[in-house]
């Protein structure tokens, strides 16, 4: 199975495709990933135009069933936080 790129050839590819240098590439991916936490945390949504949304949501609590002894237990609710995957970008890959 092909792995993907790592983090130092995705910013050398941005680098270069873009005439930037690796510095000003890394501070620009850097400075959106904390836009996007930062965002996302204050108001749920995060969006990137054509690629998707971080979303946060609240999960409700529910009874679910332990694998090994199979008694059952309660899951308490919690929030995660999901990615969408916007339909241009499905559309572009698939």
């Amino acid at each position: 199975m092909a792995k993907g790129m790592t983090k130092s050839q995705v910013l050398a590819t941005l680098a270069e495709t873009t005439g930037h240098s690796r510095k000003d590439v890394t501070a620009l991916v850097e400075a959106m990933v904390d836009l996007a936490y930062k965002e996302t945390k204050k108001s749920g949504e995060f969006t990137i135009h054509g690629l998707g949304k971080l979303v946060k949501k609240n999960r409700a609590a529910r009874m679910g069933r332990n694998p090994a002894t199979g008694q059952e237990i309660k899951i308490p609710a919690k929030t995660v936080v999901k990615f969408r995957v916007s339909k241009a970008a499905k559309d572009a890959i698939l």
